[in-house]
C-alpha cells in the first residue's frame, strides 16, 4: 500500500507539474531582462524572438506598453496585464507572423506619462522615467547585431496607462516607429501634426468611464486636421477594456504587421 500510495503522489505531483507549465501561458519563451546600472535605476523588460530566426533575415518587433495593472517588479506583470501575452500567442505574433516582442515593466505609483487619466486633455510632459528607460532600451535592443531586427518595422501598441504611452512615445519619436496602436488612452491633441504621416489605428470604447472616449476622438481629429489618415474604431457599448476588440480583430493584426515605415 505504501510503494501504491507513494506512486500516486508522484503521478499527482507531475500533473500538477504539467498543469503549472500549461498556466505559465508561455513565459519561457519571454527572456527576462534587467536592464541599466544599478538596482535603484533599474528597467525591466522582456523579450521574445520569433519561433524561426534565419541567418540573413530582418524580421518586425512589437513594442508593447501594458495598462496599469501591470505595474510592478516581478517582470511578468506587463505581459499578464489585459491577457496580453495570450493575445500575442492566439494572433501568432511570434509565430506565423514572425515578430519580436518587446515589452517592458512600470514599477508601482509610476506612469508610462505623467499625466492623471481623467483628465480631458494635456500638453506632452516631460517624459517619465519608465518612458525614457523604455525607449533607451528598446533602441539598444533594436541596434544590437545579435537582433534581426527590421528597423522599418517596428511597431508599438499599449493600452490604458500604455494608450497614453503609446501616443507620448510616436509623438516624442514619430521616427522610431512603422505604425501605432493606441488602446483607450489619450494624447496630447497640440501636436497632430508631429504624427500626421504616421499610420495609427486607434480604439476606445464609447462606454469608457476611466478614460473619456473624447481623447481618442481628439486625437484622430487633430490628425485629420494635420492632413493624416488615421483608422478609428469606436465600439459601440464596450467600456474600459476595449482591447479584448483588439485581441480578437484578424484585420487590425494583418494591417498592423503589412506597415512599413516610408
Amino acid at each position: 500500500m505504501k510503494i501504491f500510495s507513494f506512486s500516486l503522489a508522484s503521478i499527482l505531483l507531475l500533473m500538477n507539474v504539467a498543469q503549472a507549465e500549461k498556466l505559465d501561458d508561455g513565459f519561457a519563451s519571454y527572456v527576462p531582462v534587467t536592464w541599466g546600472d544599478s538596482p535603484k535605476t533599474a528597467f525591466h523588460y522582456r523579450w521574445r524572438a520569433p519561433d524561426k530566426v534565419e541567418p540573413g533575415n530582418k524580421y518586425p518587433l512589437l513594442f508593447f506598453l501594458h495598462g496599469a495593472g501591470g505595474r510592478g517588479n516581478d517582470n511578468k506583470g506587463q505581459l499578464k496585464d489585459a491577457g496580453g501575452i495570450k493575445a500575442f500567442a492566439k494572433q501568432g505574433v511570434s509565430t506565423s507572423r514572425q515578430s519580436y516582442v518587446f515589452a517592458g515593466q512600470v514599477p508601482h505609483g509610476q506612469r508610462w506619462v505623467d499625466v492623471h487619466w481623467g483628465t480631458l486633455e494635456h500638453k506632452m510632459p516631460n517624459p517619465s522615467k519608465s518612458m525614457a528607460m523604455a525607449l533607451e532600451a528598446l533602441e539598444q535592443f533594436i541596434g544590437d547585431k545579435k537582433n534581426q531586427i527590421d528597423p522599418d518595422r517596428v511597431y508599438v501598441m499599449g493600452l490604458s496607462m500604455g494608450g497614453y504611452g503609446t501616443w507620448d512615445a510616436i509623438q516624442r519619436r514619430p521616427d522610431l516607429f512603422a505604425a501605432a496602436v493606441p488602446i483607450c488612452g489619450g494624447g496630447d491633441k497640440t501636436l497632430g501634426k508631429k504624427i500626421a504621416k504616421l499610420p495609427v489605428w486607434a480604439w476606445h470604447g464609447d462606454k469608457d468611464g476611466v478614460i473619456k472616449v473624447s481623447r481618442s476622438r481628439d486625437m484622430i481629429e487633430a490628425i485629420k486636421a494635420a492632413g493624416g489618415s488615421p483608422k478609428y474604431s469606436e465600439i459601440k457599448g464596450r467600456g474600459h477594456n476595449a482591447w479584448t476588440d483588439v485581441w480578437n480583430s484578424n484585420e487590425l493584426w494583418d494591417w498592423l504587421y503589412s506597415q512599413k515605415r516610408k
